[in-house]
């Protein structure tokens, strides 16, 4: 949800190194065995961007698993992030077992949490296999950059919508939208870069699809949006320089809070991740303000 617009697109030099700068950014500094300290990228927006503390929370809590995979994790934004300020990660090992380990993680600015997670980590083993089936999309190649605007936080990422149209200059929309998404060039092979990676990304324009159905958009004014919370699910390997498809839907809004869903999928059709968020969406018009 950044504001930093750029007046033209950036080119592959500068995403390629704003990719590098991200994977570095989520790679943390280990201060003790379970503490953590990462830093921000100012994308623009007041706060730190919530993809980014999911990722590198993420991050925080998988250097203190040894074998086991992530396949979940639910968090809470609590407080806006100082952009300004480093975010420090601490990591409670809460369960370590033969299938499954379980941490949590807060992280802590100037003093207070301002975002905790749970997350759930398992042991690779065999089991059932089904899956909803991909929904009907355009390939990539025939969706739209959207190109100028790009912000900040897209710059590591090539993303294509498949409906272009926007509230600014639409109006309502249905409450629904798919994006293509996948990283500007290659990112090394651990899955966990790439799983971080996802949820970074996640985060963009998720919560946009519950503002369609109401005319409204990031930056409007009388308008406060911000994550509540989000949940993810790895199903399945992935890698996040290879095409997804994100398609995302809003069933519902109310008190000020709007819910969103998201499944991404492989170029092959497979469900590899789920996501779920609700976020505030608090409207009140200037006039009313007066």
């Amino acid at each position: 949800m950044a504001s930093d617009i750029d007046t033209a697109p950036p080119n592959d030099a500068q995403r390629r190194q704003a990719l590098t700068q991200l994977i570095a950014q989520l790679q943390l500094e280990q201060l003790e065995k379970r503490l953590f300290r990462g830093l921000s990228n100012d994308i623009g927006a007041p706060a730190v961007f919530g993809g980014q503390v999911l990722g590198q929370a993420l991050m925080a809590a998988a250097r203190t698993v040894q074998s086991h995979r992530l396949h979940s994790l639910h968090g809470y934004f609590l407080l806006p992030g100082d952009k300004q300020a480093p975010i420090v990660y601490e990591v409670d090992p809460v369960r370590d077992g033969q299938g499954f380990t379980s941490r949590r993680v807060v992280g802590v600015q100037h003093g207070r949490a301002i975002f905790h997670m749970s997350a759930s980590f398992q042991r690779e083993e065999p089991g059932a296999d089904h899956q909803s089936p991909m929904p009907a999309a355009p390939a990539p190649q025939d969706t739209h950059p959207r190109h100028p605007p790009v912000s900040v936080l897209q710059r590591p990422f090539e993303i294509r919508f498949v409906d272009p149209r926007t509230t600014k200059s639409h109006g309502p929309l249905p409450p629904n939208n798919q994006v293509w998404l996948r990283t500007c060039a290659p990112v090394p092979d651990d899955p966990l870069i790439h799983q971080a990676l996802l949820a970074y990304i996640s985060d963009f324009s998720l919560l946009g699809v519950a503002l369609r159905p109401h005319g409204l958009h990031f930056g409007m004014p009388g308008l406060k949006t911000v994550s509540l919370d989000h949940a993810m699910w790895f199903h399945r390997p992935f890698r996040c320089d290879e095409w997804l498809l994100y398609d995302m839907d809003s069933p519902s809004a109310s008190g000020a809070r709007g819910f969103a869903r998201g499944a991404l999928y492989n170029q092959q059709g497979q469900l590899v991740a789920s996501v779920a968020q609700e976020g505030l969406m608090r409207y009140r018009p200037p006039a009313a303000q007066q």
